[in-house]
């Protein structure tokens, strides 16, 4: 059970060539599933030679360097060209404000990737209906901007929005099913909490949970850094999302679990071990202490050898120079003075006392340098020398015995044979051995249990807010009896959160504990929890693509406002803006006129 980080690195995304059939008879729609964790887009067409899946995932993240001094500008980086996050952890930004985009200058960047990485190749414009995913109850503002942004920016026909959880629960709906439901959607950001009834949704009743995966993971890095602090900048974000995709578990039972978990039995089967990279060569070496010896030995070795090789080559230096004065101190004594004051200018000295005094120094420096060089060369042969101990010489007086000495003493030998203490034998010490490998492993116990366990218990990371049981129970109290019964009938869960094993189990006995007894329900999971949102849409564009319902032309944007929605089974309720109506200045003045005679009236 140990396990290796696999801190995968993303390619970046092909320029994909679109099939003839995207734009022959007519353009076909573009799916984007503009979710605050990952953007998927793809095409929604009924021509095999279209794959009908996303033709695009990465990150819905950008980051913008600021370039070098003196050269190349600001590069901007998006989605899977990023290759890896930790590096750029803190210039990554985001356009949404938990699950709803509120910097349309990122999400304008995240558009501009869709549509070229795709192909598309009008020019000037995107001539290609879009479906869009938003969030529930998405605030009028963001959908005005987001309108804005396609009909004036990228010139699009028509756009369609659509909330993901219910495109899932449409894509998943089956003929045996009703239309009714409760959709229990979990993502990145938040959890939200669905009533629909007869195909619809009840946008008054709908509640959020400020909670989802991105919350886990800063509380599994937490746990995990304040279990090890030997290695905080090893737990990252990126590796604690890896943990939560594949070794993180909904428990049935909190409590129960944590029982479990003190047992060390249960512990030792069930604990994962996270791998951390290391490296032999950063911490303290293993070597033992007669290699080491050896290496200080040869090092040593070479510090004497080039300090003799300087030694030598100062002393040449040195002699040559000595030699240089002695010869101009000969021409003095030979009485060629005029060669002899030439020289003294070359040596640029003013004196003969000055040239005596130069050759006594460097006479005393050349003596001192042969002594140097004749002790080292001492101190070289007495290292490499052999030096064994001598034994002591046990009978200084003499070791001349007679023969009925060493007789007599060997008669006693056996009297003394038992009294005489055996040599104890050394004992090897044993070197204790340090597993570096196991000091950078993570162990995982309830570690797996308590990040997913905050959707449930928000309380764990100090959040004063309701979990998934206590909001699904308030959302069902606002309904009758009768309704109740058919919201429970179909209990639908998607989003990427709802992936942890257990969690239907989970929910199952959630709803056990708070319905009537006797009475029946049912909880789904979605066939593909991450997936299924754009799944959903494509089959909602492939049906609806040559209506007019659910579409929002450009007509409909100029002469209603970016805010406008036109509903349909997937949508959210389209709330319009109602201004309060300001009375006519007309009509003030007199009144303003009136009441300014009798200031006692208007008190």
């Amino acid at each position: 059970r140990v396990f290796a980080f696999r801190d995968a690195r993303w390619a970046p995304d092909p320029v994909l060539v679109p099939s003839a059939a995207v734009r022959s008879p007519q353009p076909a729609p573009l799916i984007i599933d503009n979710g605050s964790f990952q953007t998927r887009a793809g095409w929604a067409c009924p021509d095999p030679s279209v794959p009908a899946e996303p033709l695009l995932r990465f990150r819905s993240l950008a980051a913008r360097s600021r370039g070098a001094r003196g050269g190349a500008g600001a590069e901007t980086q998006v989605g899977n060209d990023l290759g890896s996050l930790e590096p750029l952890r803190w210039l990554l930004r985001s356009p949404f404000d938990r699950n709803v985009p509120v910097q349309l200058e990122l999400q304008e960047l995240l558009l501009d990737h869709v549509f070229q990485r795709l192909g598309v190749s009008s020019q000037g414009c995107v001539d290609h209906p879009i479906v869009l995913t938003e969030a529930v109850c998405n605030p009028l503002y963001s959908r005005q901007m987001m309108s804005e942004l396609l009909f004036e920016c990228y010139q699009v026909p028509k756009v369609s929005y659509g909330v993901d959880s219910l495109y899932s629960f449409y894509h998943n709906r089956r003929q045996s099913w009703p239309c009714s439901g409760l959709v229990i959607s979990s993502g990145y950001q938040c959890t939200h909490i669905l009533p629909v009834l007869e195909g619809r949704l009840d946008a008054k009743n709908c509640k959020r949970i400020n909670l989802g995966g991105c919350q886990a993971a800063v509380y599994l890095q937490r746990l995990l850094q304040l279990k090890y602090p030997g290695h905080l900048a090893a737990i990252t974000l990126s590796r604690m999302e890896e943990i939560l995709h594949e070794h993180s578990y909904i428990a049935c039972d909190y409590s129960e679990e944590l029982q479990k978990w003190r047992c060390p039995e249960y512990y030792e089967n069930n604990v994962h071990k996270m791998q951390l990279p290391f490296s032999n060569k950063l911490l303290g070496s293993t070597v033992a202490s007669e290699e080491k010896q050896e290496k200080r030995q040869q090092q040593l070795r070479r510090l004497q050898e080039l300090n003799a090789r300087r030694r030598e080559e100062k002393l040449q230096l040195d002699q040559e120079r000595l030699d240089r004065l002695l010869y101009v101190q000969e021409l003095l004594e030979d009485g060629q003075m005029d060669q002899f004051h030439k020289a003294l200018v070359e040596l640029n000295m003013d004196s003969a006392e000055e040239l005596q005094s130069y050759i006594n120094k460097l006479s005393l420096s050349v003596e001192q340098t042969k002594q140097k060089i004749l002790q080292s060369e001492v101190n070289i042969e007495v290292d490499v020398v052999d030096s064994k101990p001598e034994t002591p010489d046990l009978d200084p007086l003499g070791s001349e015995q007679s023969l009925e000495d060493v007789e007599s003493i060997n008669e006693f030998e056996p009297l003394f044979a038992e009294e005489q203490p055996e040599v104890e034998k050394p004992v090897a010490a044993v070197q204790p051995v340090f597993n570096l490998a196991e000091y950078h492993q993570l162990f995982l116990g309830t570690e797996r249990i308590r990040a997913p366990e905050i959707v449930f218990q928000p309380s764990l990371i100090g959040e004063d807010q309701a979990g998934i049981a206590e909001t699904m129970q308030y959302v069902l109290e606002r309904y009758s009896k009768e309704q109740q019964a058919i919201l429970v009938q179909n209990v639908f869960l998607t989003g990427g959160n709802t992936m942890y094993p257990g969690l239907k189990a989970r929910i199952q006995k959630e709803l056990l504990e708070m319905r009537p007894f006797q009475s029946t329900f049912q909880v789904h999971l979605a066939s593909s929890p991450v997936l299924d949102a754009w799944y959903g849409a494509r089959d909602w564009a492939l049906e609806y693509m040559n209506r007019e319902e659910g579409w929002i032309s450009r007509k409909d944007y100029e002469e209603k406002g970016g805010e406008y929605l036109k509903e349909h089974c997937a949508s959210n309720v389209y709330v319009p803006i109602r201004l309060p109506k300001q009375a006519p200045r007309a009509a003030e003045a007199p009144g303003r006129a009136s009441g300014s005679g009798n200031p006692g009236e208007q008190a």
